[in-house]
């Protein structure tokens, strides 16, 4: 990057850290962080949109709905972390390219699966082995969001099922009592009223999804876990231009400093936010604000 970074063995000191820190895989570890904000800006509203539609399916009168609702809920929340996005992702890759194999090579004759190995024609590849590396990294991105968002909607539906069912009884009977259908009850009264019940959890929700960003070192991404154990190993003369000992202490506390300060300022964000909505509310928090006023 810079102009003395021309030959690094002649480099010492604070030269030799500069010319270290901006090299090309530096700057991915640098956007690699902004990886993982986008992660939470996209996983944070599709985990939300998946939980408020499966707490509808979970408290409708229609049995299949219900049904549908309640075994996503159990199922996603019962199954660890780890082992639903190594299976679902490897799941829907393999069940999407099956699909493009069945449609753009029918003549096909060989076996699908050989072995441990799946085994598809190349025009039904997801992405093309011909596509842009950039292509490649989109859907691999895009399944991880994916996966975050269904593992994470499911604790969301049951955090919002639980806040729907918290509205107090007399506020839907007294839309009743006003004329209000059903859907309107819903939309105007339980819909507006959950969300001071459901807050606290969500906070957490949003806690843990912060903290799960690490996971996508599993998924193939090349995230900020990624980068920091690559980086921070061991690296002689015979492998790189700036050779040096295992710094991965230095690389993860890095992390841990990004991942203290994020949820420092979630968590102020989140405390104000609370204040806002419980401010006049029946709630704990709505009442300890009267006595401190």
């Amino acid at each position: 990057m810079f102009e003395y970074c021309v030959d690094p063995p002649s480099l010492e000191g604070l030269a030799w850290l500069s010319c270290y820190l901006t090299t090309g895989k530096h700057m991915a570890f640098y956007s690699a962080f902004g990886t993982v904000l986008l992660l939470l800006a996209i996983t944070a509203p599709a985990a939300l949109a998946f939980g408020f539609g499966g707490a509808m399916a979970a408290r409708t009168r229609i049995a299949p709905l219900r049904w549908l609702g309640k075994g996503y809920i159990a199922v996603v929340r019962g199954v660890p972390d780890i082992a639903f996005f190594l299976f679902f992702v490897i799941a829907l890759d393999q069940g999407l390219e099956y699909l493009r194999h069945k449609v753009k090579c029918p003549d096909w004759q060989e076996p699908i699966r050989q072995g441990s190995d799946f085994i598809v024609c190349q025009a039904a590849k997801i992405p093309l082995g011909n596509s842009p590396q950039w292509v490649h990294e989109v859907y691999g991105f895009s399944l991880a969001v994916l996966t975050f968002a269904i593992v994470f909607g499911a604790f969301a539906a049951n955090v919002l099922y639980g806040a729907m069912r918290a509205v107090p009884r007399g506020q839907i009977e007294t839309a009743e009592a006003y004329g209000m259908t059903p859907r309107q009850t819903f939309w105007r009264i339980t819909v507006p009223q959950m969300w001071v019940f459901a807050l606290p959890g969500l906070s957490n929700l949003w806690m843990v999804l912060i903290k799960a960003t690490p996971l996508l070192f599993l998924l193939g991404v090349e995230d900020i876990v990624y980068w920091a154990r690559d980086l921070g190993s061991a690296k002689t003369p015979r492998f790189t231009e700036y050779p040096h000992g295992d710094w991965r202490i230095y690389y993860f506390l890095v992390l841990l400093v990004f991942y203290l300060a994020f949820t420092r300022v979630s968590e102020v964000v989140l405390d104000r936010l609370m204040a806002r909505l419980t401010r006049g509310q029946a709630t704990t928090a709505g009442e300890a604000q009267r006595k401190t006023a």
